[in-house]
């Protein structure tokens, strides 16, 4: 996979390492880990990058933790605070999709239920094209054909306003940002991400419940599995509570401007969700060792990954250790979170930039994933 490919899976969602197997339990156990402060300064040193923090985590107690860089641009700011919250991007996807399948396994829709049916407002006028035809499934795993709000068409640069940080947007306001776009394809078709798809899953989620997507999760996830510092933004001008790093994203002049505030309205069902890397690892813990969802459902996620390409490679350490790497990104930051493939180790980090080009800075942290999680003696 080329650096383009790489940088476009891991906003989009998922970088998957190789194929979870209990043969690679083994390889996790007598792992060590490596110095996370060690790998953070390393990582803070990539052009482009403001801040960096890191979070590694073995059975669900605390491996190493590390933070450097700046908390605001040219070294202001001091530190981000190693345990700080952090948008987690499209991460929040996995998360989403798992709540929607709790319903379907509650018996409150199916997976071959159909978006006109569910949303008949969505089928309105033509809103979403084919929108009778397209299934819950093909939402969860992106086979839609729906196009993605985020970017249009082949364009790298996002199709809103990135800097207007106030303007309350409905979801189906987002969905009717993509009216008139070309389809990726026939419903089914073929795998092509879209943002769109899990911005309609929010909207299905919260028809079906009668609660606010917020609130599910807090119900169905946050609550349960202990993620006390995590919730999910739903409105501007909601933000990151607490000290957190601060992005960067260059205006139509160059310019750089803070886009910590960026606007909520975009996140809803497809990257809403703020987090720690103790509470992104405690999901993922919980969510590779099955304890979220029954195996009929939770393979529907698991190939192909929630969000993301379902790219298979060879794992690290030389292909000793098998998992997942869920990553998402927006302007100013990049977050990915690696579950080993047995849940028994996590290693999350958040990095704020201040490019809009993060080529060189995702193998960056790829990079940082395996001086930890891969020590050489």
């Amino acid at each position: 996979m080329n650096h383009a490919t790489v940088v476009r899976t891991i906003t989009a969602a998922t970088l998957l390492l190789a194929t979870t197997s209990p043969a690679t339990a083994a390889s996790t156990r007598s792992a060590a880990t490596g110095d996370v402060q060690q790998a953070m300064d390393a990582l803070a040193k990539t052009p482009g990058v403001v801040g960096a923090i890191g979070g590694a985590y073995a059975d669900g107690k605390p491996a190493g933790q590390g933070s450097a860089g700046s908390r605001l641009l040219d070294g202001k700011g001091g530190t981000i605070p190693a345990n700080s919250r952090f948008r987690i991007g499209s991460q929040s996807k996995q998360m989403v999709a798992t709540v929607l399948l709790q319903l379907v396994e509650e018996g409150r829709l199916g997976l071959d239920d159909k978006l006109g049916d569910l949303l008949p407002e969505v089928a309105a006028d033509g809103l979403v094209e084919l929108a009778d035809e397209i299934t819950v499934r093909q939402l969860i795993q992106h086979t839609s054909g729906i196009p993605d709000w985020f970017h249009k068409g082949s364009s790298t640069t996002p199709a809103f306003d990135v800097f207007d940080f106030t303007t309350y947007y409905r979801p189906i306001d987002i969905v009717k940002m993509t009216r008139g776009w070309p389809r990726t394809g026939a419903p089914g078709e073929k795998f092509a991400y879209s943002n769109t798809n899990y911005t309609l899953i929010g909207m299905i989620i919260e028809k079906v419940s009668g609660h606010t997507l917020a609130d599910e999760l807090n119900r169905r996830l946050f609550r349960p599995l202990g993620m006390t510092r995590t919730y999910q933004l739903t409105k501007p001008p909601q933000g990151i509570k607490g000290p957190h790093g601060h992005g960067y994203y260059p205006d139509s002049t160059g310019r750089l401007r803070d886009v910590h505030r960026f606007n909520a309205s975009y996140g809803n069902g497809a990257g809403g969700v703020v987090s720690t890397t103790h509470d992104v690892s405690a999901f993922q813990r919980a969510f590779t060792q099955g304890r979220l969802l029954p195996p009929s459902l939770q393979q529907i996620l698991t190939p192909p990954p929630a969000g993301g390409g379902g790219q298979q490679g060879p794992g690290l350490c030389g292909g000793k250790l098998k998992g997942d790497m869920p990553g998402g990104s927006a302007p100013g930051l990049t977050a990915l979170t690696f579950a080993s493939a047995d849940g028994r180790r996590q290693f999350a980090i958040s990095v704020t930039v201040s490019t809009a080009d993060t080529r060189s800075v995702i193998p960056a942290m790829i990079k940082a994933v395996e001086a930890v999680l891969c020590p050489v003696n």
